[in-house]
């Protein structure tokens, strides 16, 4: 996991990133599970060209989802910073 681009997999295009992006300086990516926030402060920097001042993140769980079963299958677990 030494690839900048394995670990910083998307950026979060949603309404709530957009707002913290334009008032707070704060930008919102999907990163691998498996990073710690040393390594995406690193790709960061490397990839986008600037400094980072911190990384906060957050680990989110698969949500169940139903399928006309009485079982249950999950979405994919993921990570934000």
């Amino acid at each position: 996991m030494n690839e900048h681009f394995d670990i910083i997999e998307t950026i979060c295009l949603t309404e709530k990133a957009t707002l913290l992006g334009e008032k707070l300086n704060k930008y919102v990516f999907r990163v691998s599970p498996r990073a710690n926030k040393f390594q995406i402060k690193t790709a960061v920097e490397k990839l986008f060209g600037k400094t980072v001042v911190s990384v906060n993140t957050a680990n989110y769980d698969g949500k169940k989802k139903r399928q006309r079963q009485q079982s249950y299958g999950a979405r994919r677990i993921g990570k934000r910073r």
